[in-house]
């Protein structure tokens, strides 16, 4: 059986990735593992149409870091980090995977979505091919509680 010991969980603070939360501090309870949130503001982007430039909304760090530090107390009951970094959100994902030696990531599988997902790509996507370790992605939200089943199952998919 894979040892669980640190999970990454990389957040946009979309709805979706609120879902792989359940699933990450259900696995981090489930195994005693450290879980370990990290959120990555990209480099403002220039959209141009019809010659003109038009900027996209640039993120307020400090918000996003009193959202990350809000997670931990969200009562999963195990030992929590957190990390807010500038950049490209694949490569400092990657980075933190590989710098934490994660043995899992949980992460939602969209949250950006139109015209950002076109341009940018699926982070997910990019993750999952990348990454040094098993990834859980989720889709959609769950219902209801996540108890030591959900764990059996994230451990089974990750082992593949």
């Amino acid at each position: 059986m894979l040892p669980i010991r640190t999970i990454l969980y990389p957040t946009d603070f979309s709805d979706t990735a609120s879902s792989a939360f359940e699933l990450a501090c259900a696995l981090a309870r489930d195994y005693s593992a450290t879980l370990i949130a990290v959120h990555v503001i990209p480099p403002p982007h220039v959209f141009a149409g019809d010659g003109m430039g038009i900027a996209a909304p640039v993120e307020d760090p400090e918000e996003a870091a009193g959202r990350l530090a809000t997670l931990g107390t969200s009562g999963h009951g195990g030992r929590f980090e957190y990390r807010l970094l500038d950049g490209d959100p694949t490569e400092q994902i990657l980075k933190v995977a590989g710098d934490t030696s994660a043995d899992v990531i949980v992460m939602g599988t969209h949250g950006t979505g139109g015209l950002m997902r076109l341009l940018m790509g699926s982070i997910a996507e990019s993750v999952m091919r990348k990454a040094p370790c098993p990834v859980l992605t989720v889709r959609g939200q769950f219902h209801r509680p996540l108890g030591p089943a959900a764990a059996r199952v994230a451990q089974q998919a990750a082992s593949v």
